[in-house]
């Protein structure tokens, strides 16, 4: 069934917010949970987690990052295009509890992620202290909607151009030596899920991961999204997309993500190569 975009913004060189059409996964979705899309018929089928829902409208909000082909049309269709198909939604919804002092932390497009589960503390009378980071302010998205829902937003660029100079983690270390963390929220590149994991398990801190693997079918049946988490093969499409942290086996992970990037690259270099801008003499 098609979807219909209702809007497309643009929040950086990169990265756009898409809202479009979706009565049934408007109505169902919780946080931490995702959507499966193809663009066209012959796309191939991406995860994408939900930013926010409106049940008055029947819209969800995507964040999108160009990395590929697929994500290079999506941030391309403009109001009124539609996409083929999307289903969900999909994964089992963040434990949202009053756990008390809960830190939240998104890199990258993370902080897409991570904002809805933060939104949900913060309402479950949770106080949340954020920390977002990216590589500069350019790449930085979402940082009124993350200081709407936290009591504390701290923010970090690799170069320092907004916030402070450094990461995400140094940020949690300083938090840890401050006060009491009853739990951790973190989401972003596996690097940086793996550091934060690190930092929290001496302190035996309880840490929740957000893994957006590669996925095909959504169902558990392809086995395209498994990961090892303590002696157990889970899949994230059905047992995740959020794990225990310090179970996680992050260099598997890592490997795993990394087998289709040939093939990504000669599907990106011929989507390119077939939408060369023209010039006229």
């Amino acid at each position: 069934m098609p979807h219909k975009i209702i809007r497309n913004e643009r929040l950086n060189s990169n990265v756009c917010r898409l809202e479009i059409e979706a009565i049934d996964i408007s109505e169902k979705a919780l946080p931490g949970q995702f959507i499966i899309l193809r663009v066209d018929e012959q796309g191939e089928r991406i995860p994408l987690t939900l930013l926010r829902t409106c049940q008055k409208a029947k819209t969800v909000e995507i964040i999108v990052q160009e990395v590929g082909t697929t994500t290079l049309k999506l941030c391309a269709l403009r109001s009124g295009d539609e996409i083929k198909d999307m289903i969900g939604p999909l994964g089992v919804p963040t434990e949202i509890e009053n756990y008390g002092r809960a830190i939240c932390i998104g890199g990258g497009v993370g902080i897409a992620e991570i904002f809805p589960v933060a939104r949900a503390l913060k309402d479950a009378g949770n106080e949340v202290v954020s920390i977002i980071g990216a590589r500069n302010k350019d790449f930085l998205i979402l940082e009124r909607e993350m200081r709407d829902v936290s009591n504390q937003l701290h923010i970090t660029t690799d170069d320092g151009s907004h916030g402070r100079r450094g990461f995400v983690s140094d940020v949690l270390r300083e938090l840890l030596a401050w006060g009491k963390i009853d739990i951790v929220f973190a989401v972003g590149p596996i690097p940086m899920m793996k550091v934060i994991s690190d930092v929290t398990r001496p302190a035996k801190i309880k840490t929740i991961v957000s893994l957006n693997s590669i996925m095909v079918d959504g169902t558990g049946m392809c086995g395209s999204c498994r990961v090892t988490v303590g002696d157990k093969v889970k899949f994230v499409c059905v047992d995740g997309p959020d794990f225990d942290a310090h179970l996680v086996d992050f260099t598997e992970l890592s490997k795993r993500q990394a087998r289709f990037l040939e093939n990504e690259k000669v599907s990106l270099e011929k989507y390119k190569g077939e939408h060369k801008p023209c010039h006229q003499n």
